[in-house]
């Protein structure tokens, strides 16, 4: 199983094919990745593309076109983004000199007096980091908010006058701010509605905490119909949820496999799959992002050589990806990873985090949107933070792994119930979304969220940004690169009453600095075209838009959505 159907070519094809999840070689060109039934006309790349198709003929693993987009980091930006970390290194140093002399004030955490023969505590390099670039931009992260996180949201105003180690706040609000960065996919974030109304009215009723495990006498009948409602919107024989998404995945792994088993992750999991993962204490292998080749490398390896010395076999091989990786806006390539997992007989755990409820004609999640069946995925987690509004998260799959993790999961036997509102929060937006509460409300929720995602892609692109991620990826990074850059464009963008999140290092690459926009259902055209307008204004205030092509609308090439142009550096 060297090649899978889809990444085989087919005849006739003028298209070159490419590596799965690699990124494009060193040449600035953006690559795509197209899987698509056999089409009846010619199909065609442009210089500036590589495709990959698969044909119905070959039984391919997709039923849908599958286009994802990585433009190579253009070298001068790459080359200017490390001279300004070099140069930021540097005065940190000095500044660090300066500290250790009292010459200059240092605000951070340090070791008292009668402790300094004691071995630092503090003192390394991602504490040298946060002292001398963190604080530089401490004030895109953390701002406080005064309203429901909407698609539109208020904020409390604060300022610092020593460099950002302290805020004050000014008593002013920022109203009426377009928010961007909240996961409200589906936008039921609000204190209006049916959502709010039973959840408040539960709240009457049960109160809002339960004071007790789900083992002892927190166990209320609420738990159980949200349980057998997710379920049944999964498809599978049952689930179970927890009250924290994060613990969701770093209490249940280490439950699901131990010494003597081989975990083969994906190198851009989230913390909470790398933390459960590690404290589950099996060998640990990592595979390149999306890249089929280097998973099925890994599982051959791991049935030809077994365990480490002793070469038994391994206890159980687990696979453990994500559906919508959340800093890269791709998708998972799914229906390779099952059947890769199903021809070496390895177990799968999939992370719908930010995939359920945003994916799939039903949104029902990454595994409706390619179409496949429910039970080919045996451990399926997902939380109820993003797309319904809520918190905490679940494990769902058949009933003998939920029986089995209700006594073994520490996440099951030791934290407290969810919340009765929190429950109906879950309970009522998911029956929105499957219709069950006698309206469509959910269905058009689905298709707008869809709509606006492909729109705010498309027009960026336009623009001239470098965008990352799967066409019908919500979770939308934009490249900043400079450190500057990080810093400047969230203020700026404030300014102009526009919410976004800015991430840099540790959080990605040193080098891969990135505005991550978040799409919601409830973003009305006018709020998009309004971002949109301020995006641009800011890139060419910041010189941001650093894509060597625009896309064009083409009337000429009728088969063809988007046109490249190149444009000079």
């Amino acid at each position: 199983m060297t090649e899978s159907p889809a990444t085989k070519p087919t005849d006739g094809e003028v298209c070159q094919r490419v590596k799965n999840g690699l990124k494009p070689e060193r040449n600035g060109l953006v690559k795509s990745l197209h899987r698509c039934h056999e089409r009846e006309h010619k199909h065609h790349c442009h210089p500036e593309e590589e495709e990959v198709h698969s044909d119905s003929h070959h039984g391919s693993l997709y039923s849908r076109p599958f286009i994802e987009s990585f433009e190579e980091t253009p070298m001068l930006v790459a080359v200017l983004t490390y001279m300004g970390y070099g140069i930021l290194t540097i005065f940190g140093y000095l500044r660090d000199f300066l500290r250790h002399w009292k010459i200059e004030r240092c605000h951070i955490a340090r070791e008292r007096e009668v402790q300094k023969d004691f071995v630092p505590l503090y003192q390394d390099f991602e504490n040298f980091y946060t002292r001398n670039l963190y604080m530089r931009i401490r004030d895109n992260w953390n701002r406080p908010i005064c309203s429901v996180p909407g698609a539109k949201m208020d904020l409390m105003e604060r300022a610092s006058h020593d460099y950002n180690w302290t805020f004050e706040y000014t008593g002013r609000v920022v109203q009426d701010v377009i928010n961007l960065g909240s996961y409200n996919y589906l936008g039921f974030a609000e204190n209006t509605g049916p959502c709010a109304d039973s959840a408040a009215e539960v709240t009457m009723k049960y109160g809002v905490g339960v004071a007790s495990t789900r083992q002892e006498t927190g166990n209320l009948d609420r738990h159980e119909e949200m349980e057998k409602l997710v379920a049944k919107f999964l498809g599978v024989e049952s689930a179970m949820a927890f009250g924290m998404g994060f613990a969701t995945n770093s209490m249940n792994i280490p439950a699901l496999a131990g010494k003597g088993c081989l975990i083969l992750s994906d190198e851009l999991n989230h913390a909470s799959l790398v933390l459960g993962a590690r404290l589950s204490g099996s060998i640990i292998r990592v595979f390149k992002h999306n890249n089929m080749q280097s998973l099925e490398k890994l599982l051959r390896e791991a049935i030809v050589h077994g365990q480490p010395r002793t070469h038994r076999p391994w206890k159980k091989i687990l696979i453990v990806v994500e559906g919508i990786y959340s800093m890269e806006g791709s998708i998972v390539h799914l229906p390779e990873v099952i059947a890769l997992k199903k021809h070496y007989r390895a177990y799968l755990y999939l992370d719908e985090a930010h995939s359920i409820g945003a994916l799939g004609p039903r949104g029902r999640g990454v595994v409706d949107y390619f179409g496949l069946d429910p039970c080919d995925v045996d451990v399926m987690m997902g939380t109820f933070t993003k797309s319904f509004g809520a918190a905490g998260g679940y494990i769902a799959g058949k009933r003998e792994l939920i029986e089995y993790l209700r006594s073994h999961s520490h996440s099951a036997v030791y934290a407290t119930s969810m919340s009765p509102p929190v429950v109906e929060q879950i309970i009522t937006s998911m029956k929105c979304i499957m219709g069950e509460d006698g309206t469509a409300i959910g269905r058009e929720r689905v298709r707008q969220l869809a709509e606006n995602t492909v729109y705010f892609r498309k027009r960026l692109r336009e623009m001239g940004f470098i965008i990352y991620g799967n066409n019908d990826s919500p979770v939308i990074p934009m490249m900043l690169y400079m450190p500057a850059k990080i810093g400047a464009f969230g203020r700026e963008m404030l300014k102009r009453n526009i919410g976004v999140v800015v991430v840099g290092f540790p959080a990605t690459p040193i080098i891969e600095s990135r505005a991550r926009f978040c799409i919601s259902a409830a973003h009305t055209k006018d709020m998009l075209n309004r971002a949109l307008s301020v995006i641009s204004e800011v890139g060419d205030l910041l010189q941001l838009k650093y894509s060597r092509h625009r896309i064009q609308p083409s009337l000429a090439r009728p088969f063809d959505d988007n046109v490249y142009e190149d444009i000079d550096d």
